[in-house]
């Protein structure tokens, strides 16, 4: 069982770091420009190890992007829009237990072209995941639905990636209590005017 546990480590690690690899050169370059050598020279793995683990490229970015909106799925389930307004740092909270997880791999993710398609797969998956999460708690027109959800994602990817690409002297808690106020309560909130 001992012997397991250590594989099952080991296995978590080596898929993390080719996770984290795969990120970092997607923050770097196109994906079409990025080859299998090149994820596993910077994973410090062999190419034989990458292919213990995945078939190829497009299968790290579907399990990447599903992984990602299974965990905001989660989160999104648990949210009650008419109590959370009232103290939105609890949703934010989540988010940032999310980033903290693994803080260099989201750091990575969000520092990718917002082009590209792994980006824009994982930002339809969470307007979707918000829309249908409000719809279920509050009557609104679609229109309106479509204009929170637009707002609150490209907002908060924003302010992340230019935390991500900032110097951090701001703990990320307090970009998300401060995310959360503009979300909910607007830039008046976050002013207090």
């Amino acid at each position: 069982m001992n012997t397991t546990r250590r594989t099952d480590r080991r296995i978590i690690r080596t898929k993390k770091a080719i996770r984290n690899a795969f990120a970092e050169l997607l923050s770097e370059k196109n994906i079409n420009q990025i080859a299998i050598k090149d994820i596993a020279d910077k994973a410090d793995i062999n190419r034989k190890t990458f292919y213990n683990y995945y078939s190829g490229i497009h299968q790290i970015v579907d399990e990447i992007e599903n992984e990602i909106v299974c965990t905001f799925e989660a989160t999104l389930k648990d949210i009650n829009v008419n109590e959370d307004m009232r103290n939105p740092y609890i949703i934010f909270s989540k988010l940032t237990t999310i980033i903290n997880s693994d803080l260099d791999f989201y750091g990575y993710l969000v520092k990718t072209d917002s082009n590209s398609n792994l980006i824009s797969k994982i930002i339809v998956s969470l307007k979707e995941k918000i829309k249908e999460s409000i719809l279920n708690q509050i009557e609104t027109d679609e229109v309106k639905i479509n204009l929170i959800a637009d707002f609150i994602i490209s907002g908060m990817l924003a302010v992340y990636q230019n935390w991500f690409n900032s110097n951090r002297s701001i703990a990320i808690e307090k970009i998300s209590d401060d995310v959360s106020v503009l979300v909910f309560h607007g830039i008046n909130g976050l002013l207090k005017l």
